[in-house]
Parts: structure tokens; C-alpha cells; sequence
């Protein structure tokens, strides 16, 4: 091994242990930051107490949790279907030329900043909302729209080059069956590409329980168990955002404590994504 390549070994491994430093470093600042509250409190009075007023020392974090996961089902549920359809458009339906202009159009996406996604929302869909179905319009209906968009890049990006890595002999022995376009598309390229499709849909998740200054501009903050779609809530991200800068020491620990739970989230959604990565072993098998 010459020297410049040992040198650049020796700056890779550098990188890495950097790299793997800073995340623990951060993991061991937010645990001993957030542990002390969620002792105080209890882990299951905690996660479980539907009452969060830090005015009144009560940390109940369930109506947070709440609407995160209500924010987040529903983006799930309009992106989902939006970006694998786009996906499948890229990959087997559009010509080349067509595919790339959409392709950079999906990629300006995912470069736009999430304060102005949060913006948008609160300048248009807001009101339109409002208009449509009463109240104040900030609401699980309008972070759902947005975080929508938001995560559309994730899952088409991985989407679509999962459903392209799919060998061709496997279209053409469905064709050459007598099966037509569409029923090669559902019953051969999703089946082979699945493991693709459910990791980009699981970062999709990620990416949206995650999302702070767009649910915080357009969900209406209130920490309240939702009964409709149309009810505001309080997401666990934006809580932490809005309330950090006037916390009180123990109000800030459990803010932390809110961090930890988020945390744990995170962790579990990737870890999820690698199982099925190594369970299905990658399109077409």
C-alpha cells in the first residue's frame, strides 16, 4: 500500500470515528438532559398522561404523541399512493426525456425549505381550510397536505429506483404470458420491488414525524387529545421548537424527555427500513 493511499485510509477512518462520535455524544447530551424528568414524572404517566401543562409541572405527553401519529397517518395516506403512482409513471410508463424534467422537478422538492412549505400552508391552505370546513384552519388536514409534499421526494426517488432495478426479463416473460401492461405492473414489478417501496415509505415516516417548522406553523399548537381531522393538535417536534426558548430547568427536561421519545422513534423506524432491506434482499428477489 503506497503512502498517499494509507493516508487516504487513515482520513476515511477519521471521518467515520468522527462521524459516530458526534451521534453519540448527542445521544448521551439528550438522555442525561431528558432521563431526569421522565424519572420524576414516570415513564408510564409520561408517555401515557394526557395532560401536558409544564405551568402546572404536568408532562403528560399522549395528546402529543396523538397528533404527531395523526399528522404523520395522514400524509402517509395521501403521499403513499401520490408517490408510488409517480414512481411507477418515471420508471415504466414515461419516455426518458419526460422522466428527467419530472425527476428534477421532484428534486427542487426536496431542496425547498420546510419554513416555506410551512408558510404556504399558513398563507393558502390555512384558509382554505377555514372556508371549507369551519374552525380555525390549522388543523391535522392541513400538516397532513403539507408533509405530503414533503415527503413525496423520499418515496418516489427510492420508489422509482427500486421499480427500475427490477431485471427486464421479468416484463418481458409476464408480456411474453399474455399479461398486458397493467397487470405486470401489480402482479410482477411492485411484488419484485417491494422491499424498496416499503423502505422509502418507512424513511417517508421518518422524515415526517421528524418535520418541525411546517407542523408548527400550520397545526395550531394545542396539546389536546384529536377527535377529527379538523381538530388543531400539538405535534412532539413542534412543542419542543415553540417552547424551548421560555422553558423553565424542569419544563426544559421534560422537553428533552420529549426528545428522547422521539428519539427512540427515529431509531426504531430506520432500524425497521435495514430489516426488510436484509429481509428481501433488494428488488427482484
Amino acid at each position: 500500500m503506497s503512502a498517499k493511499e494509507k493516508i487516504f485510509e487513515k482520513l476515511i477512518l477519521i471521518s467515520a470515528v468522527v462521524s459516530v462520535a458526534a451521534v453519540a455524544l448527542i445521544t448521551v447530551f439528550i438522555f442525561s438532559s431528558g432521563l431526569p424528568a421522565i424519572r420524576e414524572t414516570g415513564v408510564t404517566e409520561f408517555i401515557t398522561g394526557t395532560d401536558w401543562s409544564p405551568t402546572n409541572g404536568q408532562f403528560g405527553i399522549l395528546p402529543l404523541i396523538a397528533g404527531t401519529l395523526a399528522v404523520t397517518a395522514l400524509a402517509l395516506l395521501i403521499g403513499i399512493p401520490t408517490g408510488v403512482g409517480c414512481a411507477l409513471f418515471l420508471a415504466e410508463i414515461t419516455g426518458e426525456k419526460t422522466a428527467r424534467i419530472f425527476r428534477s422537478a421532484i428534486e427542487l422538492l426536496a431542496g425547498i425549505p420546510s419554513v416555506v412549505y410551512g408558510f404556504f400552508g399558513l398563507v393558502i391552505l390555512v384558509p382554505v381550510i377555514r372556508n371549507v370546513f369551519g374552525g380555525s384552519g390549522f388543523s391535522i388536514i392541513a400538516g397532513g397536505i403539507i408533509l405530503a409534499v414533503m415527503i413525496l421526494p423520499t418515496i418516489v426517488s427510492i420508489s422509482a429506483n427500486s421499480i427500475s432495478s427490477v431485471p427486464s426479463e421479468f416484463r418481458e416473460a409476464s408480456l411474453s404470458l399474455g399479461a398486458d401492461r397493467r397487470e405486470t405492473i401489480m402482479k410482477v414489478i411492485l411484488p419484485a420491488a417491494k422491499s424498496g417501496i416499503f423502505s422509502s415509505v418507512i424513511l417517508g415516516m421518518g422524515r415526517a414525524i421528524g418535520e418541525t417548522m411546517a407542523v408548527l406553523l400550520i397545526t395550531g399548537n394545542v396539546a389536546k387529545m384529536p377527535e377529527a381531522v379538523t381538530d388543531p393538535v400539538a405535534t412532539l417536534t413542534g412543542t419542543i421548537a415553540m417552547e424551548m426558548p421560555y422553558a423553565t430547568p424542569q419544563h426544559q427536561q421534560a422537553l428533552f424527555g420529549i426528545g428522547i421519545i422521539l428519539f427512540v422513534i427515529i431509531v426504531l423506524l430506520n432500524g425497521t427500513a435495514q430489516l426488510i432491506m436484509k429481509r428481501f434482499g433488494g428488488a427482484g428477489s
